[in-house]
């Protein structure tokens, strides 16, 4: 989803946030603990797959985390966005949020009442994606999480791009999700939903997130991110450098002149920074919570407004449950794959995976 002109407005703003309540505690649930966590082998040089790994001795690796068994609590926040009447209006962000609410409540057994919805089609003004609607959501979510808790956030709208002020974006930009007011009170951009969302939880916690929205590969700057061969990647400029130029070429074809100048200007950022900003990452946004994220695409790539099976769908969201009522019981690494084939035919989108911590992509997909 690219991001829409300057000249959308948005409908006029609500009254104040209303406070969420907390949902109430559902029974346990009986749902299969993934295997005992073991530690990943050494890093493999592979430039063929686009990927060279590298490992900076003078990191620690990050040790103290705690994976979620996903046993306890679960809540959800589900945001779609459509931008009516705009220029650059979507069509199928809201119907995402009700395929992905019917399927968490079927295969996860996630409970309505434990679910924020925010769309811009509902007629209650807290419940409509404004850019406060959307912060107090996000911290609805993380609000007195505990241990072995599982959270899913879900994101289907505009993303972009915005220059990076505090250094730690490779590519020189930090990516943002786009509130229905965003062109009167701004987008949301990556650090803030980290500080939000991730870094408030403790250990244990099991936040899954899933970004249907372009420039949405490091979303919620999590540091670990992983290669469909299930072990951690890092910049390929050679291989990098044809991805981008074959992106910026389809992007020339649909006529979206942003979307080739910011495709062109992030790889060359990322040319110049090399590995010091992915180390600065490892080192400051690493999380003791169980943070597990996949995304539309990579940071330079868009995301595509979809028709499937006869309906208006965001192409990532349809990928994500398609592959999951396949099979439920699959590897990290295998889902990772599994949407990568789903889309592979019809789109240049690459799903990502990131995490907060190191881990072994062999054990099962639990939430």
């Amino acid at each position: 989803y690219s991001q829409p002109p300057p000249n959308y407005s948005p409908p006029s703003q609500p009254p104040p946030n209303q406070r969420y309540s907390s949902p109430s505690q559902p029974p346990p649930n009986q749902y299969q603990n993934p295997p005992p966590y073991q530690t990943p082998g050494v890093p493999q040089h592979n430039p063929a797959q686009g990927y060279v790994m590298y490992q900076n001795p003078n990191i620690p690796p990050v040790t103290n985390y705690v994976l979620s068994n996903c046993t306890g609590r679960k809540k959800a926040l589900l945001i779609g966005i459509n931008y009516f009447k705009s220029k650059f209006e979507l069509r199928g962000c809201i119907n995402d949020v009700h395929n992905v609410k019917k399927f968490l409540i079927e295969l996860y057994g996630f409970r309505e009442a434990d679910m924020l919805i925010l769309t811009d089609d509902q007629t209650d003004p807290t419940r409509i994606p404004y850019r406060g609607n959307m912060i107090a959501a996000m911290q609805w979510l993380v609000q007195d999480a505990r241990p072995n808790d599982s959270l899913f956030f879900h994101y289907s709208g505009h993303g972009g791009q915005v220059e990076d002020l505090d250094g730690d974006e490779d590519d020189g930009y930090d990516e943002t999700i786009l509130p229905l007011d965003h062109e009167k009170n701004g987008q949301i951009i990556d650090d803030e939903m980290h500080a939000i969302m991730v870094r408030p939880l403790l250990p244990g916690v099991r936040l899954t997130a899933i970004f249907d929205s372009c420039h949405s590969g490091t979303a919620l700057d999590l540091p670990y991110i992983y290669s469909t061969q299930g072990i951690i990647k890092e910049h390929n400029l050679l291989s990098e450098g044809g991805n981008t130029i074959m992106n910026a070429g389809m992007s020339y074809l649909r006529g979206d002149v942003n979307a080739i100048k910011t495709s062109l200007m992030s790889f060359g950022k990322r040319a110049m920074s090399g590995n010091k900003v992915a180390e600065k990452n490892k080192a400051e946004k690493s999380s003791q919570a169980d943070v597990v994220m996949f995304s539309g695409c990579k940071d330079s790539q868009t995301s595509a407004d979809a028709t499937e099976a006869g309906q208006n769908t965001g192409a990532m969201s349809y990928a994500f449950i398609t592959a999951l009522r396949a099979n439920r019981y699959q590897t990290y690494q295998q889902l990772l794959n599994n949407l990568r084939d789903i889309l592979r035919d019809k789109y240049t989108q690459r799903p990502q995976l990131s995490t907060s911590h190191p881990m072994d992509m062999s054990t099962l997909f639990v939430m």
